[in-house]
């Protein structure tokens, strides 16, 4: 597949078998492009980046350094599971960071959305730099560019933040599932053996929990959106929802207000739930789930996590709202 043009006469991949023929052609066009060179690929644990990793791992094994960065904004177990599936079970040469405090001093005090975004973007890019110049021998870079990044941005998009490493690194890129869609990225990664929680992972924005700890992040609002993000995701789950709701997430505002937990006065923080569906997340209408279940969700969410008092449900269809918070 050269150039960054999807050809009319290519067919959707949407059965295991077209899935299967796409794996064996790229597995052979990855061999010739990179040969016996090293290949670098920041592996987020987004479907993107995981399908690139287990596509290069069958082409070039050993080969491939992934570098996975902890920044500190990534959903409960995420980490783990970038752990489990690529260094346990695949047998990746994976390098992990822990760069959850570099990130969140970086990120103290600032409470603008866009400055929050472009703090972590460029930290990322600094974190993933460094590890690239204490390898030897990369000459490549992998992406987990999509088709509908290069319609997006009229050219291959910069995915996953590394578009913006020094030149002087001059890596060449690698990026085998750009002109694929994203439910066809989905099927290519079922038939290359990754988990389903991770092939059908929903949509989530690049600067993680970052853009859902609304305002200035805090430690403690923070992992009070990823454990309330935990019961949720856990609770859809349960209950028949993950599969039929596009996009669910909790969101903590930089408020507190009085509550009352064993008899006793408390003073903290509301959890918001959100829960939309769309078809091409220009609009949205929001999920009407039962309401015994978030009276359900509310008693785990307002028992279970700490420094938090109430939960509210965002009704906002999009517009007038966004999907995100932030």
């Amino acid at each position: 597949m050269q150039g960054n043009v999807r050809p009319e006469t290519m067919e959707r991949i949407t059965t295991p078998a077209l899935a299967e023929a796409f794996i064996d052609q790229q597995v052979r066009e990855l061999r010739a492009q990179i040969g016996d060179k090293k290949v670098l690929l920041a592996l987020s644990g987004g479907v993107d980046s995981s399908v690139v990793a287990a596509l290069l791992i069958k082409a070039v094994g050993q080969q491939l350094v992934c570098v996975h960065v902890n920044h500190g904004l990534l959903r409960k177990g995420e980490p783990e599971q970038v752990i489990e599936v690529f260094r346990n079970q695949m047998n990746a040469n994976l390098v992990y960071v822990d760069a959850v405090d570099r990130f969140l001093d970086k990120l103290a005090g600032v409470a603008d959305p866009e400055r929050k975004r472009k703090i972590i973007g460029a930290e990322f890019i600094r974190v993933f730099e460094e590890e690239a110049r204490k390898q030897d021998g990369i000459e490549f870079l992998a992406q987990g560019t999509i088709y509908p990044d290069i319609l997006e941005s009229d050219g291959v998009k910069a995915h996953h933040n590394v578009g913006g490493l020094p030149e002087d690194l001059k890596f060449e890129l690698v990026e085998p599932v750009k002109l694929l869609f994203k439910d066809e990225v989905r099927v290519v990664g079922k038939a290359l053996g990754l988990p389903d929680n991770m092939v059908f992972r929903q949509p989530f924005p690049g600067p993680g929990l970052g853009v859902r700890c609304l305002g200035a992040i805090t430690r403690d609002r923070l992992e009070a959106v990823r454990e309330s993000d935990a019961i949720l995701r856990e609770e859809f789950a349960k209950n028949g929802l993950e599969g039929k709701v596009w996009q669910y997430f909790t969101a903590v505002p930089d408020f507190r207000s009085v509550g009352v937990k064993d008899g006793k006065r408390t003073f903290a923080y509301p959890v918001i739930i959100r829960a939309v569906n769309t078809t091409d997340a220009m609009t949205a209408t929001v999920e009407d789930v039962p309401f015994e279940l978030l009276q359900h969700i509310t008693k785990r969410i307002t028992s279970e996590v700490e420094n938090v008092n109430r939960v509210l449900y965002d009704l906002t269809p999009k517009p007038c709202a966004t999907i995100e918070w932030e």
